[in-house]
């Protein structure tokens, strides 16, 4: 049984829809705003929102309880709040494990779609940049 199969059989079906129409349109604008981490002028605004994106997918994972997704978005949404404080552009380092991080959320956008298991978070994502590297 998939992801989504094991998901229809717990909750309503436009319940489902819904968080998959809210996650699409997250992922789009996600991997953009990671890569204006980089620009001081656009810093501010794309870690406030990114941070609020996590924020989301980690609620909405919790209670469709989607645990994998909820770990990941938990440790990323740790990781921007250190962000959040600073007045820097972002690393190159940082950028990258963000969006290796938005590459993994997409694979479970496709498992969803073709109703496979999530695939296994991969152990690199679990390790932080150096974020306060120049």
């Amino acid at each position: 049984m998939g992801i989504r199969s094991s998901l229809e059989a717990n909750f309503d079906f436009e319940i489902i829809d819904e968080f998959l129409d809210h996650y699409a349109m997250m992922l789009e604008i996600m991997e953009p705003l990671m890569v204006d981490l980089g620009n001081t002028e656009r810093y501010k605004r794309s870690v406030e929102e990114l941070f609020r994106i996590f924020h989301n997918i980690k609620s909405a994972t919790g209670y469709l309880q989607v645990e994998p997704m909820v770990r990941l978005a938990t440790f990323v949404e740790d990781a921007l709040e250190q962000l959040r404080t600073r007045d820097k552009a972002a690393n190159d380092e940082t950028i990258t494990w963000l969006i290796s991080v938005s590459d993994m959320f997409v694979q479970w956008q496709e498992d969803f779609k073709m109703d496979n298991e999530l695939t296994k978070i991969h152990f690199s994502l679990l390790i932080l940049p150096d974020m306060e590297k120049a």
